[in-house]
């Protein structure tokens, strides 16, 4: 890390569900704010119920929760599955990334690749022989750093907005 202060990265707690929820919500955010076709938009709801759904998935045995924290305060999260087989994806059992986030004012230290480090460890401690994950189109600085990570591009997920006549 190039920080001058240390990270910690550990599992999450339950405690910090509050801080989750709001990062789950500005996730969503900025991805609604890439492309607001495709993105739901994060409401004045998100931060506490993504909270209470990621606090409700810390115990699961085949998840990966993982915070990154500077001077006892969470400055990003990572959220990923060991997952069996998804034939829709064409894939057998995997780790599957899902969420990664660093907060704004803390990016370009490393953290975020320190957190994906840790989460690939877990998840292949978990049996997982392949990870995979998406990222949304616009996002070149995450796409540099799973590249950087050895990941490979796979899939180009497609959107095409279907006109509508609801009336």
């Amino acid at each position: 890390m190039q920080d001058l202060d240390p990270i910690t990265i550990r599992p999450a707690t339950e405690a910090d569900a509050a801080v989750l929820g709001n990062y789950g919500a500005s996730l969503m955010s900025l991805h609604h704010n890439w492309d607001p076709a495709r993105f739901i938009p994060a409401g004045p709801a998100t931060p506490e119920k993504y909270g209470r759904w990621i606090a409700s998935q810390i115990p699961l045995d085949n998840l990966v929760i993982l915070v990154a924290e500077e001077r006892a305060t969470i400055i990003g999260y990572v959220y990923g599955a060991f997952e069996g087989p998804d034939y829709m994806a064409l894939r057998g059992p995997a780790g599957v990334i899902h969420d990664i986030f660093v907060d704004p004012d803390k990016r370009r230290k490393g953290i975020g690749r320190e957190l994906l480090r840790r989460a690939i460890a877990n998840l292949s401690g978990k049996g997982a022989s392949q990870i995979v994950l998406s990222t949304a189109y616009q996002n070149q600085d995450g796409q540099a750093l799973f590249k950087r990570m050895g990941f490979r591009a796979t899939m180009i997920e497609m959107t095409m907005d279907c006109e509508r006549d609801d009336a």
